[in-house]
């Protein structure tokens, strides 16, 4: 990085050679910059897939077609921004999914 002489901003690549954006100084030579990265270590990330069993919480509320009284829920915005999100209830004992809009 190279940085203005007159004000210390950051100089960009103008039509053919680096100069200021805020001052209009221009340098006299060409400037090669190299950006580069040095990755250290790489964080494995834990993948749970629907096999490996339900992650959603669990709460009380009753599924209306096994009357079972445990289900998982989720929240999701369906519509636009400034409406209620959608809850979403799935029965623990026969996976039924019911919807239920505020």
């Amino acid at each position: 990085m190279e940085f203005c002489p007159k004000c210390g901003s950051l100089l960009m690549m103008k039509k053919k050679k680096f100069g200021c954006p805020r001052c209009n100084y221009t340098s006299k030579t060409n400037l090669k910059l190299r950006i580069s990265e040095e990755i250290k270590e790489q964080k494995e990330v834990a993948v749970v897939s629907d096999k490996q069993g339900q992650t959603d919480p669990i709460t009380d509320f009753k599924c209306e077609k096994c009357g079972h009284g445990r289900s998982y829920f989720w929240i999701q915005q369906m519509r636009s921004g400034d409406e209620a999100e959608s809850k979403f209830y799935k029965c623990v004992k026969c996976k039924n999914t019911v919807r239920e809009d505020d």
